[in-house]
């Protein structure tokens, strides 16, 4: 029984040094990623940060494109392919050297992620909460002195009133800006998650466009999310070897994509706006005439004036016109339009003057197109 006690109590001493050791290792890793992530925020230059960032996730995106098996048996991408395919999704170039019905379900998923982390939205998102987590260091009226200011060798107390009122300034500006960073992504999910959806629908009770799905052993699940992600971070990529020529006859599909082309990209900045001020509105928070009054102080590239996001959007909708009645005019009859009908013809000429300027997905063959045409998409682009 002696032993049995000995050998119990040895085994508690050895159980507690082992919890305690785990708990300084457990504190010490959380100490260096806390200080990793400062050394990040506050030391390194922002391009070498963004560089990194996409850098990093190139790479994982591409090992993840190479583990992951492709769909065709008899054809493997090489390694350089796989890599390029990642960067042009992660940089949302939409650029590949391998059809796109080679990738299996699981890396068509891949690249949903490596479109959505490397989109503008989000990575301007990332700016926010890098913003906010370096907010203090960058105030100019942030001090960690007790409340004095020193000059030429004399300490001079501040007036209590003036102390108070910067640092209701600084708390106000600080909650804008968390603030505002959860309203982007709010913005994120809410157009992700209503932009799957409906084209889940879509795709589901309309059998012409189902079928185009069942032919080509296409997800519906994943080509609805992924073609939103795509749409919205304006990479331009469809999981069909024809991009949208397959669904030029499905014209409520090209209705669903185009809002998703344009708020995720030149109609950003007015749609945000918007968003902010209708939250104003609603919940009369502080925080949001904060934004709305001070947009320039907010250090996010993407928050304008309202008179400068009207601007934007006239100058949007602007060249969206132009572009529209050009193209009408001159391939309303040729070669790319055959087979469909008046309706059909405005829907595809609208989308692919949209594209032209933002995601570049193609609903007509641009090999077909006039070379004027060609030409004034370049200028547009």
């Amino acid at each position: 029984m002696k032993k049995v006690a000995s050998f119990g109590k040895k085994l508690e001493i050895f159980y507690s040094s082992s919890c305690n050791k785990l708990s300084c290792f457990n504190q010490s890793c959380r100490g260096l990623i806390w200080l990793f992530y400062r050394f990040v925020v506050f030391r390194l230059n922002p391009f070498c940060i963004q560089l990194s960032y996409f850098i990093i996730v190139s790479l994982a995106g591409s090992l993840a494109l190479k583990i992951s098996k492709p769909r065709t048996t008899w054809f493997r991408p090489e390694d350089f392919d796989v890599f390029f395919t990642s960067v042009s999704a992660t940089t949302v170039s939409s650029m590949s050297t391998i059809e796109m019905e080679v990738f299996s379900n699981t890396q068509l998923i891949i690249m949903t992620i490596l479109m959505f982390v490397g989109g503008e939205v989000f990575t301007s998102l990332l700016g926010l909460q890098f913003a906010s987590s370096n907010f203090h260091k960058n105030d100019p009226n942030y001090t960690d002195s007790d409340n004095q200011i020193e000059l030429v060798g004399l300490e001079i107390e501040k007036p209590e009133t003036n102390i108070e009122n910067e640092i209701n300034s600084t708390t106000l500006k600080y909650s804008s800006i968390k603030c505002l960073s959860y309203v982007v992504l709010g913005y994120l999910f809410v157009v992700h998650l209503l932009g799957s959806s409906l084209v889940l629908w879509y795709v589901s009770y309309v059998p012409s466009a189902r079928q185009v799905l069942k032919n080509k052993g296409l997800e519906i699940h994943t080509f609805s999310v992924f073609t939103i992600v795509s749409t919205f971070t304006n990479c331009g990529f469809i999981p069909t070897n024809e991009n949208m020529m397959v669904f030029k006859e499905n014209s409520g599909l090209l209705l669903l994509l185009i809002p998703q082309i344009l708020m995720g990209n030149t109609l950003y900045p007015p749609c945000l706006l918007f968003v902010i001020w209708v939250l104003k509105k609603i919940t009369k928070r502080e925080e949001f005439r904060y934004i709305l009054m001070n947009y320039g102080d907010m250090g996010y590239g993407h928050l304008f004036s309202g008179l400068h996001a009207l601007l934007l959007a006239m100058t949007v909708f602007g060249f969206i016109l132009l572009q529209f009645i050009l193209f009408c005019t001159m391939e309303w009859d040729s070669q790319v339009m055959e087979g469909l009908n008046s309706y059909q013809k405005l829907v595809g000429s609208l989308f692919q003057t949209v594209n032209s300027r933002h995601t570049g997905e193609s609903v007509f063959d641009l090999s077909s197109i006039s070379a004027a045409i060609l030409v004034l998409f370049v200028i547009m682009m």
